[in-house]
């Protein structure tokens, strides 16, 4: 810190910033002025934080500079020095805010203390300013995402008293009040899919600003995206006078809205607007209402402006036929019958399509059922469903492939295509390991019983079912297999070893030698014995 001692006595100046140890107290520097003038350049051109001041001087007196000071920094800490204990002198410096009135001379005790009272004063109010600012600068670099959060929690219930109201609105920097309001719900459509896991905050980010600007001039506007994914605006219409319906204004706007993104962002947004109501204690209850309407529209009816009092719900209601005539799509998915269940999942969109194109329930019942079935054969084969369907598994976590009929297609049949990739590898594996046990049997029991029936008993399948995956796996036999081995062993000995013929033949398996050396000869168009004499 940086102190000044003023008077127009040079010796009292002198004496003070010289002879006593100012540094104790974290002063870092004593400055010198021996009229108020001076004082007052020095201040100029100086952090200065304590002045020590003389009350009587010539030309200007210690109280009216104190008073020069406060014009231009009411942070500076003022003590004062009197020869006289004046009462109206005394008054008029606490009026200034001064830190203390002392006498001349005044102990160093007495000085000290006034300046130790000042330090601790100024340490007090620097560090509530700093924490100040810096709670301000959090604010503002936070502004959007509080804003945010305020609004969502607002849309889902939560109850905040007027005054809370008031003090949020006004620290948020938000210019909306008690009143009329509109909530425009948009749905970014399928264009937009390309993003989901690379730029989608970027372009939601993008048509929140597009629509404050689109929508601005005519009134406030909130934005912010809520947890289904729809983009909320809360919408206030400023002072401006107009002939034109608000109505017209917001759709025509809307509109606009639709247009632009389509030009700059090259993709499609649907919307729904609300009717007006009284915000904030209506705004949950609109929401509600625009969301269920939204997900009425559950067709391929896309790129709409819609009023929520636009939609009607349908009258009649009926079964979703298609789900449930045999055979089951759950039996379908358990049997392997792919092509056959892709069949009926288009069957079951088609009567989506045809009879029920703007009933949500419909929607929400074919996609729980096909899901259901889906989890069910994937805990069957001992996966989880998200295992199974690694990113496609999010759709169906948040609700979005419930969203339109359109999406509940594309993401059923995507989902199936990865059950059935990851079962078949599955079904894969394991006739790899029957192959496997197959092999290593045999290759043991080369010269014992190495019949289908035998195999078959081995690994607990039927005489069939493990020719048929053998055969699927390998491309050849179970007995094209053994007979292949047997004469690849037989082979070897012959060539390695000085074993007698009917000995090779009984130690792979052929008990009869005349029968051994037939099939032999039958194989490689030379009987065994010529074999060993040609491979000498």
């Amino acid at each position: 810190m940086q102190m000044i001692i003023v008077d127009d006595e040079a010796h009292w100046v002198d004496n003070l910033s010289m002879n006593k140890p100012w540094h104790t107290l974290g002063i870092e520097q004593v400055h010198k002025a021996y009229s108020a003038t001076e004082a007052l350049q020095i201040i100029d051109t100086h952090p200065i934080d304590i002045v020590i001041s003389d009350v009587q001087m010539p030309e200007m007196t210690g109280l009216e500079l104190i008073e020069r000071i406060r014009v231009h920094d009411k942070r500076i800490k003022c003590i004062i020095l009197s020869g006289h204990s004046d009462f109206e002198f005394a008054k008029k410096a606490v009026q200034h805010k001064a830190v203390d009135y002392l006498l001349k001379p005044p102990t160093d005790q007495e000085l000290f203390g006034a300046v130790k009272t000042a330090i601790d004063q100024l340490n007090t109010e620097w560090e509530l300013i700093s924490s100040l600012e810096r709670t301000q600068y959090t604010l503002r670099e936070n502004l959007p995402l509080l804003r945010g959060q305020l609004l969502l929690d607002a849309l889902q219930g939560q109850r905040l008293s007027a005054d809370e109201w008031d003090r949020k609105l006004g620290n948020y920097e938000l210019p909306f009040s008690y009143g009329e309001c509109s909530l425009m719900l948009v749905r970014l459509e399928e264009e937009f899919g390309q993003y989901k896991n690379n730029g989608q905050p970027l372009i939601e980010y993008a048509i929140i600003n597009m629509a404050e600007e689109i929508l601005g001039e005519f009134m406030e506007v909130w934005g912010v995206k809520e947890e289904h994914g729809y983009l909320v605006f809360l919408l206030q219409f400023k002072g401006k006078g107009t002939d034109i319906p608000k109505e017209t204004i917001l759709e025509k706007l809307s509109s606009q809205l639709q247009y632009k993104v389509k030009q700059f962002l090259k993709g499609s947004i649907s919307i729904v607007i609300t009717e007006w109501f009284r915000f904030p204690e209506q705004l949950q209850d609109r929401f509600r209402q625009a969301s269920a309407y939204f997900r009425q529209i559950v067709g391929d009816e896309r790129e709409f402006v819609m009023r929520v009092h636009d939609l009607e719900t349908p009258t009649a209601l009926g079964p979703l036929d298609a789900l449930y005539s045999p055979p089951s799509f759950i039996n379908l998915l358990e049997a392997g019958h792919w092509d056959a269940a892709e069949a009926k999942l288009m069957t079951v969109f088609t009567e989506l399509d045809d009879q029920w194109p703007e009933s949500w329930e419909h929607c929400m019942e074919a996609g729980f059922l096909i899901s259901a079935s889906y989890t069910h054969l994937a805990h069957t084969n001992g996966h989880t469903l998200s295992k199974l369907l690694g990113t496609d598994m999010e759709p169906l976590q948040n609700g979005e492939a419930f969203a339109t009929i359109s999406k509940l297609r594309k993401w059923s049949i995507g989902a199936l295509g990865k059950l059935k990739e990851g079962t078949s590898n599955e079904v894969k594996d394991i006739r790899s390991v029957y192959v496997k046990k197959i092999q290593e049997f045999t290759d043991r029991n080369l010269h014992l019983d190495v019949s289908l029936r035998v195999l078959a008993d081995h690994v607990n399948l039927h005489p069939t079912h493990l020719s048929k995956i053998y055969k699927i796996e390998t491309g050849e036999g179970i007995s094209e297999y053994i007979s292949r081995l047997r004469m690849e062993r037989a082979c070897h000995k012959l060539k390695t070893t000085a074993k007698k013929v009917y000995e090779i033949g009984m130690e792979i398996g052929y008990m009869d030698p005349a029968y051994f050396i037939k099939v032999f000869k039958r194989q490689f168009g030379v009987t065994p014995q010529e074999y060993r004499d040609g491979n000498k």
